[in-house]
């Protein structure tokens, strides 16, 4: 039987997400990022092609690790600036039926109680189609600008992660029973007190007390995503995410994490299949292979070299100004994503990457990208998910909208004609959509805490 492919539109509230410099095409619609029209048409588009999901990184933090300062992502614009992606979701909401949405926010920067109710408000106004990309955020002129001090070392972050997961579960599973709202009319009882519980939360870097004064929405806890690739992020990823997202330049490498995840997962005694992998690619498609590499070599020229540098120095942590292009990228500890090292030097041993190579192979992008015909594009994705044990991908983008629309216009419907995409969308919440059941199963550590169960500490 062939395995449905999931499919995420990968953005940024930015001129530039992944592909510096390809704002200057004559083509491209980068720079409306600010206008709200230019995320309802896109968000229009992909539930037109019946993507899963619209995903949309963020970040507080300025590119400042490229010759030891933010000129250069100021300048060209990569990833800067930056406006509030949760702003935009009701929206986008308000013109679809069926798009989900993935926000990412940042366990360092947003206090958990009004975060819980920020998301369980946007899960009330989308009927259930939110979903939380976890993240750590790892730089420090975030933490900075924020409250003043540096940010976490990486462990540490995934700590302090950890408490916050268990935090924001006792509001949005804990504090409220399933049948504590009653809406009667006839009596004028909305709610009934005794089946709203107080938190009672103690930890090592969060406490609070009291009930969660929003009410239960249609998914209580929003799908969880997460990206994080180190051990540490692994084993977060085992313990809390529904979705995972994975880079990898190579197969072997992609399935070799997947295939750990799921060995995690299972420890922590959850089941591995409760867990989609999303690659995270880019597809330049043409109707023929001739027009897509054309496509492919007219983008190029816009791409923006120092821009490269300067995004795979904030990932990565290792400026790349200080090398030569032919220097080799080796191994080196850093506080920021350590999956990003990794993908150019441990994750395969047997190839060594220079400085230029990482530049030239990230120029489109960011990263892995397949570029052919419709029906090349659809052989080289569905080879991705037989070989890697992937479940969709994640996909960038190299112009807005025109990536986006190509993919949804040429592509779609070849996978659709090979019975490995959907032709229709599923009913129900996110989660429902993903996973067949609205709510986290009862593996999940944020079922733990349900009424009946501990829901103090």
């Amino acid at each position: 039987m062939t395995k449905e492919i999931r499919i995420n539109a990968f953005s940024m509230f930015t001129p530039s997400h992944m592909s510096p410099g390809l704002w200057r095409h004559p083509r491209d619609q980068s720079l409306d990022y600010n206008k709200l029209s230019h995320w309802t048409d896109l968000a229009r588009t992909i539930e037109r092609g019946k993507f899963d999901g619209m995903f949309l990184a963020d970040g507080i933090s300025l590119l400042d690790e490229y010759k030891g300062k933010s000129e250069s992502s100021v300048r060209w614009g990569v990833q800067f600036p930056k406006l509030d992606p949760l702003l935009i979701v009701s929206a986008m909401a308000y013109v679809t039926e069926h798009l989900g949405f993935g926000i990412t926010s940042s366990v360092s920067y947003e206090p958990p109680y009004t975060f819980a109710r920020r998301m369980t408000t946007l899960d009330h106004v989308t009927n259930g189609r939110v979903g939380w990309n976890i993240v750590t955020s790892f730089g420090d002129s975030g933490t900075r600008a924020l409250n003043g001090e540096v940010a976490k070392p990486h462990d540490d972050r995934y700590a302090l992660a950890d408490e916050y997961l268990d935090l924001v579960y006792k509001y949005w599973e804990g504090s409220w029973e399933d049948d504590a709202v009653i809406r009667d009319k006839a009596s004028g009882i909305f709610a009934d007190p005794s089946k709203i519980h107080e938190i009672h939360h103690e930890g090592q870097h969060f406490r609070s007390e009291g009930i969660f004064i929003s009410e239960p929405s249609p998914q209580r806890t929003p799908l969880l995503y997460q990206a994080g690739s180190s051990s540490r992020g692994r084993e977060f990823a085992a313990k809390h995410a529904e979705c995972v997202f994975i880079n990898g330049p190579s197969k072997k490498v992609v399935r070799d994490v997947v295939t750990d995840v799921r060995r995690r997962a299972a420890a922590n005694g959850r089941d591995p299949k409760d867990i989609l992998f999303f690659l995270s690619l880019t597809v330049i498609p043409g109707r023929t292979q001739t027009e897509a590499r054309e496509k492919y070599e007219d983008y190029l020229r816009y791409s923006n070299l120092e821009g490269v540098a300067t995004l795979y120095s904030r990932w990565s942590g290792i400026d790349l100004s200080r090398y030569e292009l032919s220097d080799p990228i080796t191994h080196v500890d850093t506080n920021h994503m350590q999956s990003a090292v990794e993908r150019y030097t441990t994750a395969d041993p047997g190839k060594v990457w220079t400085v230029g190579d990482i530049i030239r192979h990230m120029a489109v992008g960011g990263g892995e990208k397949v570029i052919g015909s419709p029906s090349q594009v659809a052989d080289e994705l569905q080879s991705w998910i037989e070989e890697a044990d992937i479940d969709g991908f994640n996909l960038g983008y190299a112009l807005a909208h025109e990536s986006f629309k190509d993919f949804v216009d040429l592509v779609v419907p070849e996978l659709q004609r090979r019975g490995a995409y959907k032709t229709a969308y599923a009913p129900g919440t996110l989660r429902e959509k993903l996973f067949g059941r609205k709510r986290l199963p009862q593996t999940h550590p944020g079922a733990h805490v349900r009424p009946g169960q501990a829901h103090s500490r």
